[in-house]
């Protein structure tokens, strides 16, 4: 008599549903502190009051909150899937290059040149803009740019690379090899992407001036919102069915494929979701921050990526969420109280991680709670 395998505990139904009663309170308060409290707080209480909220303290918000999208995204293809991606830089930069040519066409004849083409293509004698700039000028089209050339490239890329079975470090090496080929890429002057040098300079967006307290807030809010949506999109979905055989893959891929499922597919379509989210991440950075170069696809910023989900706990949605921002504080902290020891605390911050707490912070916050709050 042959015995039946039992479905991969990954597989088993969740018996609650997508957030607790707490989990929803918070995200209405994270709702209300976003589009509501920082508002008030920069915009109508006086720049003398104890309780205003500065324009640097918005900015470096909003630049975290974009950090911590891309770590969302790093913990669904690793966390929940297993997979370590060590590129994910390179879809983040593919967003704000695509955003950033957009906002740099908006400059118009308001450049040192006063010409039609960005200042660095008439520096460099150019004549006319490139194919690749051909939709640049359209708000929609740069919208659609966002989400397609990420997803382009990571659907071509994940085919061949899952198609062949890559994984484990191989796959991370070669993810490596990606973002260090892309950064050189981009760093030549002939390609058309302002070189080493990248867009900067922004004056509008939309028609509106891009430096305005009016106009940054707008951009903070909108970045809130897209992190709270994309965190309660993503927990829908690692609670779904295709979110359970994506955990049954990280936990055993070949008894996965015994019980009938194609893990291809699944890996594919996560990695595709991953790599389209860094982008919407990195064209909210770019107006920001103000400029994008191809040092946002260095190898080491897609390691901080990985750095932040380890850090804040992998495979908790939540915890690379809490990881951007309690990493990227202490470095905005410690690049000005103690500049020359910032990367030694990275280092040494994220080996304690690894020996003391595997589960990142907010592992080590749950184990203190009850089992029914968690």
């Amino acid at each position: 008599m042959s015995a039946v395998l039992p479905a991969p505990p990954a597989l088993a139904a969740p018996a609650r549903g997508l957030l607790t009663g707490k989990g929803w309170g918070a995200v209405f308060g994270a709702v209300v502190v976003v589009t509501v409290l920082v508002p008030i707080l920069n915009l109508v209480v006086p720049a003398g009051s104890a309780f205003h909220l500065s324009e640097y303290a918005v900015q470096l918000i909003g630049k975290i909150m974009c950090y911590a999208i891309a770590a969302l995204a790093m913990d669904l293809i690793w966390g929940y899937t297993g997979i370590l991606s060590l590129g994910h830089g390179v879809f983040f930069a593919l967003g704000g290059y695509a955003m950033g040519m957009y906002l740099m066409r908006q400059i118009g004849r308001d450049g040192n040149y006063q010409s039609d083409l960005p200042d660095f293509m008439v520096f460099l004698n150019w004549k006319a803009l490139p194919w690749t700039w051909a939709l640049s000028d359209s708000f929609v089209a740069t919208l659609a740019l966002v989400v397609l050339v990420p997803g382009l490239l990571a659907f071509v890329f994940g085919y061949f690379a899952f198609r062949s079975r890559i994984k484990g470090v191989y796959f991370s090496i070669i993810t490596q090899a990606l973002t260090y080929a892309s950064m050189l890429l981009f760093f030549r002057n002939e390609t058309g992407f302002g070189g080493n040098n990248g867009f900067t300079d922004f004056k509008r967006i939309l028609g509106h001036p891009i430096t305005t307290p009016a106009t940054r807030m707008t951009l903070f809010v909108l970045t809130g919102l897209t992190l709270i949506g994309m965190f309660m999109g993503a927990r829908w979905l690692v609670r779904s069915k295709f979110g359970r055989v994506l955990q049954a893959i990280r936990d055993a891929e070949t008894r996965v494929m015994f019980t009938g499922y194609d893990p291809l597919r699944y890996k594919l379509a996560i990695w595709v979701i991953s790599a389209v989210m860094c982008g919407i991440a990195g064209a909210l950075f770019v107006p920001q921050v103000g400029i994008i170069n191809p040092s946002e696809m260095s190898p080491a910023s897609s390691i901080e990526i990985a750095i932040w989900a380890a850090v804040g706990g992998r495979g908790t949605l939540i915890g690379p969420i809490v990881g951007a921002f309690f990493v990227n504080g202490a470095k905005s902290w410690f690049t000005q109280a103690f500049p020359e020891f910032w990367l030694y605390f990275l280092g040494a911050l994220f080996i304690a991680v690894t020996l003391f707490l595997p589960q990142g912070i907010v592992g080590l916050l749950r184990r203190r709670r009850p089992a029914d709050e968690r």
